[in-house]
């Protein structure tokens, strides 16, 4: 079985994020770049069910400008067998994305589509869900566990909800989106990032595949949050309540 893994470029979690001057968007000039943390985890569990013998190859994809090939490149020194690089300069949607994954699916032939549940730039969570409807595949989101049975092309799925844990039956193939405590991604290795480089990363535009890149969507404004007020300490119980009571309303 083939493992198809969907990862992104996105800014690095641990950068301060700046909002441009002209407020159309964040700035990425000169920014450290990394792979999606969600995305991270997702390629780690392809890359244990491999381990495991239940899959045969694990293949990364990115879409986006030339730079993504970096992205690719580690998580081919991770462990990915091969990579599928998407180049596109402009702006891609959840919707576009899902589109492109859909046609990549039927050149590849995966029984397994891995994503993580969200991209931490945009926390859109939305990707996942679309493609598996484009599929007609089933679907098993936020993904805390995740069992294959082989014999039976069955996938078992425990996701995390509101209330508690759901476990889900999926027939494969399947899409399933990965949550933050499925596993702890594994360092990339010197010896992989050395093999990582002779590693074949196959390119493709959206109209090799078909695939018009359009949006619903316009990005209006991007603003920073507003700023916390300090905090003021009070020298007892009664200056509390007094305060809770008559400045922030909250009782």
């Amino acid at each position: 079985m083939k493992i198809m893994v969907a990862i992104k470029r996105v800014v690095d979690y641990a950068v301060k994020i700046r909002v441009k001057p002209d407020k159309t968007g964040v700035e990425t000039q000169n920014v450290k770049m990394s792979m999606n943390p969600f995305c991270e985890i997702a390629l780690e569990e392809a890359l244990r069910i491999k381990e495991s013998g239940l899959a045969s190859e694990v293949v990364a994809v990115s879409m986006g400008t030339a730079q993504c090939v970096d992205t690719l490149r580690t998580g081919l020194a991770m462990g990915a067998d091969r990579g599928i690089h998407v180049e596109a300069t402009g702006a891609l949607y959840p919707l576009s994305v899902a589109k492109l994954l859909k046609a990549l699916v039927e050149v590849e032939k995966p029984g397994l589509l891995i994503l993580g549940k969200q991209a931490i730039d945009d926390d859109c969570n939305q990707t996942g869900q679309m493609v598996a409807g484009l599929l007609g595949w089933p679907q098993g989101t936020f993904a805390s566990k995740v069992v294959l049975d082989k014999e039976n092309q069955v996938a078992t799925v425990d996701r995390e909800v509101d209330g508690g844990l759901e476990t889900l039956s999926l027939d494969l193939p399947a899409v399933i989106t990965t949550d933050l405590r499925l596993n702890q991604p594994r360092y990339a290795t010197l010896p992989n990032i050395m093999k990582a480089k002779s590693k074949a990363i196959k390119k493709f535009t959206p109209q090799e595949l078909n695939v018009e890149i359009k949006s619903d969507l316009e990005v209006v404004q991007v603003t920073e949050p507003p700023k916390r007020k300090a905090g003021v300490v009070v020298s007892s119980v009664d200056e509390l309540l007094d305060k809770l009571k008559n400045e922030a309303h909250v009782i």
